[in-house]
């Protein structure tokens, strides 16, 4: 365990430690208002959405439990989680990722945790504080739960993030991505005329969080990727055993529970106001039998918006992924971003220090490849600011030469959720707004002295001297 991870791995792990840490470090807004979960809850979270605290809803009408927003909105937040710099956590990230990669250290079952002190002794989701987010959505959602499942034929475990629609007491519809791990196991269960049994783990910590959201290019199906989050968590990650089934829990979550689906069972899912902004539309989609819900004495849901959460939560490790395979394939790519107006999946803005001509097509090429959701990316000069669109947009306007450096790719497999990829296809597009190679002057930016405002007589108006 490096220094870096260790002054976080008591912390990150737990949800209920995470929330005290938010709280001591001024990052955490309490609602002590009763709200009401159907849209009241998530139209106040949205007045905070993107700044630099986390809301914790304490009072929700007709529950005792609180509800959290907001751990994924602020890269600055999740950073002093992780007590470092904001610029650093991508880095951080892929660092984790690649640790695991090359040593993986796995989770340990433990016989008992947190999240089994309470046993329901009957099914009714009812009773959990679950929002209803957009003003058409079709129901009360899970979003930021994290489901484990195992390979019916290998027994190798997953996590991954899918949504859940509440359908009744027991029941919920789930919506699998295409190419998703999950769907190749409920495929391996139907052709074994099994049941695929998962377990559904709500409040858990960002560790797992982006153990489930690691890109199938890096975690592939064959790995347990809950090692991912041991790597973040700077321990091995703590599970204790499922009580109706092999599929395990984690033991510090919140809530979990035990699920399964049968092979053939749909019911309609939607519509969810999803990461795109739009209303992901009404589809049969399988069934899930809750089995068992397990919690702690005292525990908090957690939610997210469909928005800034997810372009943070899923773009940091979507940047982590391709940074990380552009800078084997590509020499000279110094950063990536994904940026929120490209809603975290579909827009990557690349630095690139030019080594010879024709590199940033292949930056383009290898980011597309590295990552399949991707449906724009954009390469600039190391001179230009990725983080910043004024920048980009600079770069675009002044060494995009449109004949020679656009790039379309037609008829490629994206991401479903996006409206322009009905069926998981459509076009793809590149744009090098890099300086042409060799560099001339003419493309250089024109500069001002570095200077300090340190000794410096200034009278700011209204203030006085500064």
């Amino acid at each position: 365990m490096d220094k870096e991870t260790s002054a976080a791995a008591t912390v990150i792990g737990d949800l209920g430690r995470i929330i005290e840490d938010l709280d001591g470090k001024g990052r955490l807004i309490r609602v002590r208002s009763e709200v009401d979960p159907r849209h009241d809850l998530a139209g106040i979270a949205a007045r905070f959405e993107g700044g630099p605290q986390a809301v914790l809803f304490e009072k929700v009408k007709g529950h005792t439990q609180p509800v959290l927003v907001g751990l994924y909105w602020s890269r600055a937040l999740l950073a002093d989680l992780f007590d470092m710099q904001e610029d650093a956590l991508p880095h951080h990230v892929a660092r984790c990722i690649k640790r695991w990669q090359q040593a993986p250290v796995d989770p340990v079952v433990v016989a008992d945790g947190p999240v089994l002190e309470v046993t329901e002794p009957d099914v009714d989701l009812s009773r959990l504080p679950i929002p209803v987010h957009a003003l058409e959505d079709g129901g009360p959602y899970f979003d930021a739960a994290v489901v484990i499942a195992k390979d019916p034929e290998t027994g190798i475990r997953n996590a991954s993030i899918q949504r859940f629609q509440v359908v009744d007491r027991d029941r919920l519809a789930i919506n699998i991505d295409a190419g998703r791990h999950l769907g190749l196991y409920l495929d391996k269960a139907a052709a074994r005329g099994e049941a695929l049994p998962f377990t559904l783990n709500v409040g858990v910590g960002p560790g797992l969080h982006f153990a489930a959201a690691t890109p199938a290019e890096a975690a592939p199906a064959d790995r347990d990727e809950l090692g991912i989050a041991s790597a973040f968590h700077g321990a091995p990650l703590e599970l204790v055993p499922g009580t109706t089934s092999a599929v395990e829990m984690v033991a510090h979550a919140m809530w979990a529970l035990e699920c399964e689906i049968l092979p053939g069972e749909v019911h309609p899912e939607g519509p969810f106001a999803e990461v795109t902004g739009y209303y992901a539309k009404v589809e049969p989609r399988p069934l899930v039998r809750v089995k068992k819900i397990h919690h702690r004495r005292n525990p908090v849901f957690h939610t997210i918006l469909s928005g800034a959460e997810v372009f943070n939560s899923v773009g940091l490790l979507g940047e982590a992924n391709v940074l990380a395979l552009l800078k084997l394939q590509v020499p000279g790519v110094e950063d990536v971003y994904f940026s929120h107006g490209g809603c975290g999946f579909y827009h990557a803005v690349v630095k690139l220090a030019q080594k010879r001509a024709g590199w940033a097509k292949q930056v383009i090429m290898a980011a597309f490849a590295a990552f399949p959701p991707l449906k724009m990316v954009t390469v600039v000069d190391d001179d230009v600011d990725i983080r910043n669109a004024r920048d980009v947009e600079w770069a675009m306007a002044t060494r995009l030469a449109p004949k020679t450096g656009i790039l379309v790719v037609e008829n490629v497999f994206g991401h479903g959720l996006n409206p322009t990829f009905p069926d998981y296809l459509g076009s793809k597009v590149g744009f090098d707004c890099t300086r042409p190679f060799p560099r001339t002057a003419s493309f250089d930016r024109a500069k001002t002295k570095s200077m300090t405002l340190d000794g410096i007589d200034i009278v700011m108006p209204g203030k006085g001297r500064a």
